[in-house]
């Protein structure tokens, strides 16, 4: 084998091969040997039939095999020799080949950075940390009180207010003509949950039971369905019957109900599951601090094609999202080349990330065990009611799709190695601060 080197740029590096015509002539010899072992033809005993009646009958099929071999082979030690770590799955291009003549071919392979991390001890970050107070429990009650809440219909004759419950029928018409989806008979509509478009409801306020009239509203822009997106309708209603909430009393009775001892079982177990979910908000602040320190203290280059991947994947979704009738507030006024570029630097920042976590991890022996990827595996099956053999058995026969499930759980586990290497100090803040989104990163 013949590797004369065409490419060393960056991280990308060129090879042309060449693979003697007398090593694939060896190579088939021992294809037909092997072969002559398994199969059987008419008028020859197993094993016996001649080379030159298996290289007439099954030549052309095993030279294929043979090259695809040798490309394979030849491919993976100049890699080894070469000591190359390919980022991606080589590109491989064959120039020529006939038979009796040498195989050559192009090799081109994108190979992993080297990766030099700084002293993890050396970065300093701030955890933000909450506990939820008695307002928010409260608030937290009232919402699960509403959930529970039950109706009743109003018998006397009064103007429907915000928090009543109307039943109506209605029709919504686009310059006069009824609309697909516009319709609907005995629908429950409570005043002022903002279920229906914005307006709808707050046009039913003071009508009563029994009462015609037309809502005239505007559907927001954008909108699920692009035919109705930012037009003027107006809805034929029907207000059939108005029933109010019956006050809901939280004391023992009412948690009860909800399957705990008494009330005060129930408070501690919605402060515990405020404190959890502000403890995942601590957590989610803390890892976006980490990885915007980690961005910005590397700078090493990344693959080209694993950024174009990366990219692929995110600029799919947009125009998914577009499709849907959604386009990001902040792409507004920007032209799609101006959008590519931001996402193609995100790109490149996820991919840096990603190696350089990678490489922590496998430095630092970061493992994940096989019983953290079945808790996963469950999680994930339990989204699909019905359907968790499907899920189970879906991801088992695809190592790929496992894989996907296996890598939030090492990144977080090396997350939590650096955490538990830099200067971390602890500062109290509101839930309120907590909790507040920033700018995604």
């Amino acid at each position: 084998m013949q590797v004369t080197e065409t490419l060393n740029e960056g991280l990308k590096r060129g090879y042309t091969v060449v693979v003697s015509a007398a090593d694939i002539a060896v190579k088939l010899e021992v294809e037909l040997d092997d072969l002559a072992k398994k199969v059987r033809l008419p008028g020859f005993r197993p094993g016996k039939a001649p080379k030159g009646v298996l290289r007439q009958r099954y030549g052309q099929s095993v030279m294929g095999d043979v090259l695809q071999r040798a490309v394979q082979d030849s491919s993976n030690q100049a890699i080894l020799e070469r000591g190359l770590k390919p980022a991606l799955q080589p590109k491989i291009e064959v120039v020529s080949f006939a038979e009796g003549k040498d195989l050559e071919f192009k090799l081109d392979v994108e190979v992993l950075p080297e990766i030099k991390p700084v002293d993890f001890k050396s970065i300093e970050l701030e955890r933000l940390k909450a506990e939820p107070g008695e307002g928010e429990i409260a608030k937290a009650l009232d919402s699960l009180a509403r959930s529970q809440k039950q109706t009743k219909k109003v018998e006397e004759s009064r103007p429907a207010k915000t928090g009543d419950t109307v039943v109506i029928d209605f029709e919504g018409f686009l310059d006069g003509v009824a609309f697909a989806g516009g319709k609907g008979s005995d629908h429950p509509l409570e005043l002022g949950s903002n279920q229906f478009i914005p307006g709808f409801e707050d046009q039913l306020v003071g009508k009563k039971a029994g009462e015609a009239c037309e809502v005239k509203v505007t559907f927001p822009e954008p909108y699920a369905n692009d035919q109705l997106a930012g037009k003027p309708a107006t809805f034929k209603v029907t207000v059939k019957e108005l029933r109010e909430a019956i006050p809901l009393v939280q004391d023992d009775e009412f948690a009860k109900g909800l399957g705990f001892d008494d009330l005060e079982t129930l408070k501690k177990a919605v402060k515990d599951q405020l404190s959890r979910e502000l403890q995942r908000h601590s957590r989610a602040k803390l890892k976006r601090q980490l990885l915007d320190k980690l961005a910005d203290a590397h700078s090493f280059p990344v693959p080209p094609g694993m950024v174009e991947a990366e990219f692929g994947q995110i600029w799919a979704q947009v125009e998914e999202e577009r499709k849907r009738g959604y386009e990001d507030p902040e792409h507004k006024g920007k032209s799609d080349d101006q959008i590519k570029g931001e996402y193609r630097t995100i790109s490149e920042r996820r991919v840096r990330l990603g190696l350089l976590l990678a490489e922590v991890g496998r430095v630092n022996n970061v493992q994940v065990a096989q019983e953290e990827v079945n808790r996963a595996l469950a999680d994930q099956a339990r989204r699909y009611p019905g359907q968790e053999r499907e899920i189970v058995d879906f991801y088992r026969k695809n190592p790929e799709a496992l894989a996907q499930l296996r890598a939030p759980i090492f990144e977080d586990k090396v997350i939590d190695f650096i955490v538990e290497l830099a200067k971390v100090s602890d500062k109290e803040v509101s839930s309120e601060e907590l909790t507040k989104e920033d700018a995604a990163a």
